[in-house]
């Protein structure tokens, strides 16, 4: 049967991202469902503070549809949909960057509903929390405080994380365009950016949010390396990939690489849609689909 192709979304992001990634494995020939994750897509929260000319202070002190959204609220949102799609044939799961929490989380939860989970970028914590990897020296040259002429409001009193993407500040701007799509034109890189919502919610999980073996770990897996990734660099993609590996070294990740930075895959998406295209290829071990 026709697998369907389930996209998650990362950080400040939404299912609108995917629409060119959408027309390509359309024409290639495949199904596939975009996911908004709780508090995106059009249940975002844009206030009149964020548009122009900009009231900082109504930015900052804006209540958000985000508050108090968490990980598991995430998982159990995305698991509905996959139960959905399930009932159509086989399911690969699509996370990218941030999105791959989430779809952790579902696949430790759900794992029968799920034929092949694929990470674009994306992360899958083993043995640290997402937090405690950004001191390891695989993300050392990210920094997070680059970003912060950027940050609006209070994040504790908010109650989650807000970005003032349509800043003029030119020193956020480039660091901005240095993390995301170093390898586009400025323009591109503004009209991604402007896909963006302001707002994200703070719950990245804990340790029991990990990969977990005896769940996730049954499910066949594929990670797609994103060589010039400066906002989740390779090394950390292949330190990911090796602790993948060690813990189920029974059903270790198939590997694949595309050049580009974290967002070029899904600007220029032809070569993705064809290394997803050829993962409905893949044998289906015994049990599954």
């Amino acid at each position: 049967m026709q697998p369907t192709f389930v996209l998650v979304h990362g950080a400040f992001a939404n299912s609108f991202s995917f629409a060119p990634l959408q027309a390509e494995l359309g024409l290639l020939g495949h199904r596939s469902v975009a996911v908004d994750l709780p508090g995106h897509g059009f249940q975002a929260t844009y206030t009149r503070a964020y548009q122009t000319p900009q009231d900082p202070g109504g930015l900052a002190a804006a209540p958000g549809s985000l508050k108090g959204v968490t990980l598991a609220d995430n998982a159990a949102h995305l698991i509905g949909i996959l139960e959905r799609a399930k009932q159509n044939g086989p399911v690969i799961l699509v996370a990218h960057s941030r999105g791959g929490v989430t779809a952790t989380a579902a696949a430790n939860a759900r794992p029968d509903l799920i034929d092949r989970i694929v990470y674009v970028a994306a992360w899958c914590p083993v043995h640290l929390d997402v937090g405690d990897y950004y001191a390891e020296p695989e993300m050392a040259a990210v920094d997070p405080a680059a970003f912060a002429s950027a940050l609006a409001g209070n994040p504790a009193e908010l109650g989650l994380l807000r970005v003032n993407f349509r800043t003029a500040n030119p020193d956020a701007l480039a660091a901005f365009k240095a993390a995301f799509l170093a390898d586009g034109t400025d323009e591109e890189f503004l009209t991604f950016l402007n896909t963006f919502q302001p707002d994200e919610n703070l719950d990245v999980g804990t340790s029991a949010d990990r990969a977990q073996a005896d769940t996730w770990g049954r499910i066949p897996k594929t990670y797609i390396r994103l060589a010039d990734d400066a906002s989740l660099p390779l090394a950390l993609q292949d330190r990911l990939i090796r602790e993948g590996d060690a813990l189920t070294p029974d059903n270790p990740y198939d590997v694949r690489t595309l050049e580009g930075s974290h967002l070029k895959w899904l600007l220029a998406p032809a070569p993705a849609a064809r290394v997803l295209g050829e993962l409905t290829t893949l044998p289906t071990p015994v049990g599954r689909g």
